[in-house]
């Protein structure tokens, strides 16, 4: 009976403190400081606000440019910097090369844009070579870094962990059914899609990472209803293929950008 009650009280207590720091994470964590705060990120098209940029190649004359428009010129990374001095800037690692990943490093540092840089890749090794090379420009969460983030979550184990990433990108799941006829999907890929999106889309994580001074990027959303969601959720931002949309959007909705 007593090791009943033991189990019980430590359970019960594990529950209590891990629900208290998930709503009030500073008791534990210091909040990271926001050099700015990402509402609204170009994905292709215009190129306004945040901008994505995909860096492939170490020559660095060709290694970076700018995905989507008609103009197909390749851009200088550097090019970038001139043109848009307090613009943040999203960049891609696209390959697992060390001497881009310290190009591009040299690259912000020459431009004083540390602080307004975001760089990673969804590999997990490209993304700790990057923090390893400049530990001053903030980080993206790779996807083994979201998955782990997922199961910390929904174990109660997040509030109790450190992370160094400063941003979190992802997509919502449930844009698949307007990019792909729903009537063509099985009804396996509709169910995946739809946990994916019950996983991913909480709000409760939401709230926690921006409270620990983590900025939320949901992608790639091009519809009002899908931004009114996004934010609805505590996303930071949006990562959008229509600026033009989104401004006016946020601007009917007395969003700041």
């Amino acid at each position: 009976m007593s090791a009943a009650v033991y189990v019980l009280s430590t359970v019960t207590g594990y529950v209590l403190t891990s629900a208290l720091l998930l709503k009030w994470p500073s008791l534990l964590h210091r909040r990271k400081k926001e050099a700015f705060r990402s509402r609204h990120i170009s994905h292709r098209g215009e190129k306004t606000f945040s901008d994505p940029f995909f860096c492939h190649k170490s020559n660095e004359s060709k290694f970076c440019y700018c995905e989507g428009g008609d103009d197909k010129r390749i851009p200088l990374l550097r090019d970038v910097f001139e043109a848009f001095p307090n613009t943040p800037i999203n960049i891609d690692i696209k390959v697992n090369n060390d001497t881009l990943i310290k190009k591009v490093s040299e690259l912000v540092v020459r431009y004083n844009k540390e602080h307004l840089t975001i760089w990673g890749n969804s590999s997990n090794e490209v993304v700790k070579k990057c923090y390893k090379e400049n530990p001053q420009i903030p980080i993206l969460f790779s996807l083994p870094r979201v998955l782990l983030l997922l199961g910390l979550f929904y174990t109660g184990l997040l509030p109790f962990v450190p992370l160094k990433e400063q941003f979190l990108e992802i997509p919502m799941p449930s844009i698949i059914s307007k990019l792909k006829d729903p009537e063509r999907q099985t009804r396996s890929q509709r169910f995946i899609t739809w946990l994916a999106d019950t996983l991913l889309m909480r709000k409760a994580l939401f709230d926690h990472l921006t409270s620990r001074g983590i900025q939320v990027c949901v992608w790639v959303l091009n519809d009002e209803e899908d931004f009114k969601r996004a934010f609805d959720l505590g996303a930071t931002g949006i990562m959008t293929d229509y600026p033009t949309k989104l401004k006016e959007f946020m601007e009917k909705k007395q969003l700041h950008s």
